[in-house]
């Protein structure tokens, strides 16, 4: 087992380079839309309340549906859909450990073990791969087909939503972490509070992942290398 006080804290995710990461006390604004509550057909679709995309975004998976998504992937698709499937892994692992704790078969040391390492690894990687794609993909993807404009816009947004739960995550993980080094008697409390965390970040995470996916891999396979 890992000993704790040998552990390293969570690694903050990387500030943004194009939009801050936002806190309980400064909520970066959104350059690429109005906010939610101006659009009340994007309301409805907000990360915490939807659960689907309505037809009028998935025309082009429509056009080429999940079933066909094995036909010879474009590299950049392949990757994207292998970089989502490690999100899921490391979610899913983290919501073990987090029920191994609450049954009783970790103590905090043992769920310091299980989860820190994989969360580290998570804020980063997670991170990363939305400055990426907000900077980088979203933008060709507009001007490659400019009927998804309203898609991108919706999943620009639940990237900030799921940055706010990341940095949720990152105050309970070092509150944690640092009771268990100390030690501390309120460290089964920091674990209670980083369980609960991660059960409300997992559900908007699989959500976007899974929406995205429908919005920008049959667009990466039907444009071919234009889209990468």
């Amino acid at each position: 087992m890992i000993k704790a006080k040998k552990a390293s804290p969570p690694a903050r995710p990387a500030p943004s380079t194009t939009r801050s990461i936002p806190t309980a006390s400064s909520a970066a604004a959104s350059s690429r839309a109005p906010p939610l509550s101006s659009e009340p057909h994007i309301d409805a679709l907000a990360l915490g309340v939807r659960t689907g995309l309505p037809d009028d975004l998935l025309h082009l998976r429509d056009a080429f549906p999940r079933e066909r998504w094995t036909e010879a992937l474009p590299e950049t698709a392949a990757f994207w859909l292998q970089m989502h499937g490690g999100f899921r892994a490391q979610q899913a692992h983290m919501a073990d450990a987090a029920a191994r704790w609450r049954s009783g078969a970790l103590d905090p040391r043992g769920l310091h073990a299980a989860l820190i390492p994989t969360l580290q690894a998570f804020l980063q990687h997670l991170d990363g791969h939305h400055r990426i794609e907000s900077g980088h993909y979203f933008p060709q993807f507009r001007l490659i087909e400019p009927r998804i404009q309203t898609g991108l816009d919706l999943l620009d947004r639940d990237h900030d939503a799921i940055h706010a739960d990341l940095d949720a995550l990152y105050h309970s993980a070092v509150a944690f972490h640092q009771a268990v080094a100390a030690p501390s008697p309120d460290a089964p409390d920091h674990a209670n509070r980083l369980a609960d965390v991660l059960d409300r970040a997992a559900p908007g995470l699989i959500r976007h992942l899974d929406d995205e996916e429908d919005i920008v891999i049959p667009l990466m396979i039907l444009k071919g290398g234009s889209a990468a």
